[in-house]
């Protein structure tokens, strides 16, 4: 299966066109119209599905010029995107053709986020996770409509899945993400190294993306809260909770 077209928008934002048989395209999280028109004609894509982890109008925009573009099918994880004809909070699983998309629900950033994972067509491949605002290279979303530990524990789910996976977020965040963890463990060499890493595929025009479930458990520093060193460098008890850590983390985060 060909890997997802990135589509830089809105300043930071990624949208995702996926072809998956033939001529035939998903799309996730337009919040812009023109790169995902440009995109389609390019490739000679017609889209067929649009995919949307959550509500926020940065990855919703365009959702409703797309589907009179083409006759798409909304797929969402509620009824607040519009014109949505799939709410897939009780839906595990979306066929396309003859491939499946996972529904993982993912609240934390927004009540009813959710991520979709297409695993692997063979087992020399790799899944693609399309994450939102949950999952960014280095980082994660903010937590806006539920508790701390309902966030930690979404990253967490994420983090489960096969360590090949690749991992494409909402937003381009990696430089701002590698620089704040460098602010809580300033000689982390995997921070250090991805920083380096992310400069130097700004510097070429390249995305930032996509990174693995494996990269993001070494050099995501909300995944590893269980740390000792992180712990320390933020003056928390060894005994602190998981979700304890990862919530001053986040708070940190907010105001960096």
């Amino acid at each position: 299966m060909p890997k997802p077209i990135t589509l830089p928008a809105l300043g930071d934002n990624y949208i995702y066109v996926l072809p998956y048989h033939k001529d035939k395209a998903l799309v996730v999280d337009p919040g812009q119209i023109a790169p995902v028109l440009e995109a389609l004609d390019r490739h000679r894509l017609i889209p067929t599905d649009i995919f949307v982890t959550h509500h926020h109008c940065d990855h919703t925009a365009a959702v409703a010029e797309l589907k009179r573009h083409a006759p798409c099918r909304v797929i969402a994880p509620d009824g607040r995107i519009p014109g949505v004809d799939l709410i897939v909070h009780e839906m595990p699983v979306v066929q396309l053709h003859n491939r499946q998309v996972h529904v993982i629900l993912t609240p934390g950033h927004t009540g009813t986020s959710v991520c979709f994972y297409l695993p692997p067509v063979s087992e020399a491949g790799a899944g693609i996770l399309f994450t939102g605002d949950t999952l960014f290279v280095g980082g994660c979303g903010r937590v806006l409509e539920t508790d701390m530990a309902t966030m930690y524990k979404s990253i967490r789910k994420l983090a489960a899945l096969p360590p090949e996976t690749l991992v494409y977020p909402g937003h381009d965040y990696t430089e701002e993400n590698y620089r704040f963890a460098l602010t809580i463990l300033p000689d982390d060499a995997d921070f250090r190294r991805r920083l380096a890493e992310t400069q130097e595929a700004q510097a070429a025009g390249r995305p930032t993306v996509p990174s693995t479930i494996a990269e993001e458990q070494k050099s995501n520093i909300f995944l590893r809260v269980r740390q000792a060193a992180v712990k320390r460098a933020l003056n928390m008890p060894d005994a602190a909770a998981p979700e304890e850590v990862f919530g001053e983390l986040r708070r940190r985060k907010d105001t960096f």
